[in-house]
């Protein structure tokens, strides 16, 4: 399983529209709005790097979707 946390920024008075669309998408575990220079934060898991790049494409070409910065989670192996 493949975690990230997705950054958006939202055109303006897109908002509503933007976390209400971006909620239906598979994978996606936790969607809030922040204060700064993003808009909404969402939390996606998916089962591997080809769902998740899916995913996030699916959102940046979302109307009313500025630009997304994505963080995926790294995980190191055990020794």
């Amino acid at each position: 399983m493949i975690s990230a946390t997705v950054l958006i920024r939202s055109t303006h008075g897109e908002f509503d529209r933007v976390v209400e669309r971006i909620g239906k998408i598979k994978g996606v575990m936790r969607i809030f709005p922040v204060l700064g220079r993003y808009d909404v934060v969402v939390d996606i898991e998916a089962s591997n790097s080809t769902s998740l790049g899916t995913a996030v494409l699916r959102m940046n070409r979302m109307s009313g979707v500025v630009f997304t910065e994505t963080l995926v989670e790294v995980k190191e192996e055990e020794n």
